[in-house]
């Protein structure tokens, strides 16, 4: 079925650092925020490398992301989709970053897993490059679907996130 992504994305112009996912869960569709699934690691991970407890509302997690100048937003502005499978995206559209790129002095982009880097590096590898000067930086997936990847392995991957410079 067609979807449309459903929120805006979360930066402002103090954020550095930009992590796409690839296109919002059902859960996370049905609850109006990113990484809403209580199985996805996101904001566990991102907790654990950031060295603070784990944002739970959404505002909690708006004044996490910022803090640390990050930014979030997926890859797909619409897609067709079953279910939460990444597997099963089809007729992608990659989302603007214009917007993002204009307003944030982003330094480098993540990819939350493999679809999100794929859509990147298929749609949005020129305009990642011009403005950051890096190339998208590919991450295991925080989805309960990347099962072979334990909270330990996962936070152990996502460190370079916390190591990133934030220069001015």
């Amino acid at each position: 079925m067609s979807q449309t992504h459903p929120f805006k994305p979360i930066f402002d112009k103090n954020s550095k650092i930009l992590i796409l996912g690839s296109f919002p869960s059902v859960v996370s569709r049905k609850f109006g925020f990113y990484y809403a699934n209580p199985q996805n690691r996101f904001w566990r991970v991102l907790a654990e490398i950031l060295n603070t407890n784990v944002p739970e509302s959404t505002d909690e997690k708006i004044k996490f992301l910022l803090s640390h100048h990050i930014a979030i937003y997926d890859a797909a502005i619409s897609c067709e989709i079953e279910s939460s499978s990444d597997a099963k995206m089809s007729k992608i559209v990659p989302i603007n970053l214009k917007p993002i790129f204009k307003t944030a002095k982003i330094e480098q982009v993540y990819a939350n897993g493999g679809k999100a880097y794929e859509i990147c590096k298929k749609y949005l590898e020129d305009e990642i490059i011009k403005a950051t000067k890096n190339e998208v930086i590919k991450l295991p997936s925080t989805s309960p679907a990347n099962a072979k990847f334990s909270l330990e392995k996962l936070t152990c991957e996502w460190k370079v996130v916390a190591e990133t410079p934030k220069g001015g």
